[in-house]
């Protein structure tokens, strides 16, 4: 199994563009709605180092977003408690696909959590900002100031761009975005 890790920027089409592969896909950002949406532990740890935030089970995404708005330090906080428990997630993943051919790995903090192996395929997905914004905007919750506090624990874009072995200009466009990935699998093939 080789492992493909998608990179780029908030809104970029990380997710869109890593369906084109055809491969499974590892999608940390479907996997924390999903802990706040079903794991009465998370829960318990975030409304124990959160309580003026953290009310009510499932986890409410807006009382998260305005715990980290609140104080910067409450997302470190919420970091410590789910980035452990997707660790542990997308270990089950990797273990229940070892057999595909590819996997792919739709993490956001892939290279700033150290998730990445020596061995693996980075894509960049490289996307106009101000498509980035228009996209963001259609978002249900969207706030600017929440983006840019996500933005600040990445690494930079250029750095990213810069470790990636492939970069795809992303138009949101299915169609050239499945070519993309097509001519990235039959290189690496």
């Amino acid at each position: 199994m080789r492992r493909i890790g998608i990179l780029g920027d908030i809104g970029s089409g990380k997710s869109f563009a890593a369906k084109q592969f055809g491969y499974p896909i590892f999608n940390a950002d479907h996997e924390v709605h999903e802990l706040y949406k079903k794991n009465i532990k998370v829960f318990n740890k975030l409304k124990k180092i959160l309580p003026d935030f953290i009310n009510s089970f499932p986890v409410d995404r807006i009382e998260v977003s305005k715990a980290i708005l609140a104080d910067k330090n409450n997302l470190k906080k919420i970091i410590k408690i789910i980035h452990w428990e997707v660790r542990k997630k997308m270990n089950i993943f990797l273990k229940k696909n070892k057999r595909k051919k590819f996997v792919i790995l739709d993490i956001p903090l892939l290279l700033e959590n150290k998730i990445n192996k020596k061995g693996d395929i980075l894509i960049f997905i490289q996307a106009h900002k101000k498509d980035i914004l228009k996209r963001l905007k259609k978002r249900k919750n969207f706030n600017l100031k929440l983006t840019k506090k996500f933005r600040d624990i990445q690494l930079p874009l250029v750095y990213k761009k810069k470790k990636s072995n492939f970069i795809i200009k992303n138009d949101f466009t299915a169609r050239k975005l499945k070519k993309y990935a097509k001519s990235i699998l039959n290189k690496i093939q």
